[in-house]
């Protein structure tokens, strides 16, 4: 039997406690070790060299990226492309679209947003971290109570409905 790895690439803690929480429940019957690894504060050529090693291991692996302001899906791989070269497969590179908070509200169903009183979205795919704060209830401490909440009571099901970037990685995996 071969050893499997997967390495996750991730911009910062608001990313790794989602996939921490819902994506690698999923993943782990399928590899050995998942590794993540927080790119956003580190110097780029770290992680150019973390991704040639991944390659050399033949480790699977997917880099996270939000869209941010590109107008586009493609564009936004085109820019990662320009950014790390060769090393890094397009195929590979999973789009969040907006920005990882609207991942976080896409899986809130209608009874739980009444529960965490927050209204309920149709849809989730152009949310940014600005707007998921406004949504924030007066009851919670901190933006992490509120996302450790959320992901308490998060539906993969609607959450594939509500946002088509989670939609399609979920059905890439």
């Amino acid at each position: 039997m071969t050893y499997k790895r997967l390495c996750v690439f991730l911009e910062g803690n608001d990313d790794e406690r989602f996939f921490e929480s819902i994506v690698k429940p999923i993943l782990s019957p399928r590899y050995d070790l998942i590794q993540i690894w927080q790119y956003a504060q580190k110097p780029r050529r770290r992680t150019k060299n973390f991704l040639r090693a991944i390659k050399a291991m033949n480790s699977d692996y997917f880099f996270f990226v939000d869209i941010n302001n590109l107008p586009c899906v493609t564009s936004k791989k085109e820019n990662i492309g320009e950014k790390y070269g060769e090393i890094i497969d397009l195929n590979n590179i999973i789009v969040v679209v907006r920005e990882i908070e609207s991942w976080y509200l896409a899986g809130v169903n209608y009874k739980n947003s009444r529960g965490l009183r927050i209204r309920n979205l149709r849809n989730t795919y152009n949310i940014t971290k600005e707007q998921f704060d406004s949504l924030i209830p007066k009851q919670f401490d901190s933006r992490i109570d509120f996302m450790i909440e959320i992901l308490k009571r998060f539906s993969i099901q609607t959450a594939k409905k509500k946002n088509k970037s989670f939609g399609y990685f979920m059905g890439k995996i």
